[in-house]
């Protein structure tokens, strides 16, 4: 069975609400390994680099992860909200959000910038997912 990051506080990854699915900000955390994707760090544990795409990667796995838990899948997101530590990393981001959410009808969409994140992260996404509907 697949795992999820251990939340770093007392949250939920997810909460069912009808059929509404909301889903914690996801960050590039790797459940295995428990580091931020596309960190460089120093001896000390500085960081001395961070790949903007690998971290949009991860936090897009990372909710996905939370998806296939659930049987559902990226075309099932119906709202996204994503925080960026530094707006300049918009292109990149949306370059390797677009090759995951390249569907018909993608989801909406919000894109904020942020003065920090927890730990190495420079992106989060949180998201709203919808079941449908059993016939």
């Amino acid at each position: 069975m697949t795992s999820l990051p251990k939340p770093l506080g007392s949250y939920s990854q997810y909460k069912i609400v009808d059929n509404l699915i909301f889903i914690a900000g996801q960050g590039s955390r790797n459940h295995l390994t428990n580091q931020e994707a596309g960190i460089t760090l120093d001896s000390s544990g500085n960081l001395l680099s961070y790949d903007i795409k690998a971290q949009t990667t991860g936090c897009i796995n990372n909710l996905r992860t939370v998806l296939e838990l659930l049987n559902l899948n990226l075309t099932d997101v119906v709202d996204l909200t994503v925080f960026l530590k530094a707006m300049a990393d918009f292109a990149a981001y949306n370059q390797i959000y677009n090759e995951y959410f390249n569907f018909p009808n993608p989801p909406t969409r919000t894109t904020v910038g942020v003065l920090d994140l927890p730990g190495h992260n420079f992106i989060e996404i949180k998201a709203i997912a919808m079941q449908k509907e059993k016939s």
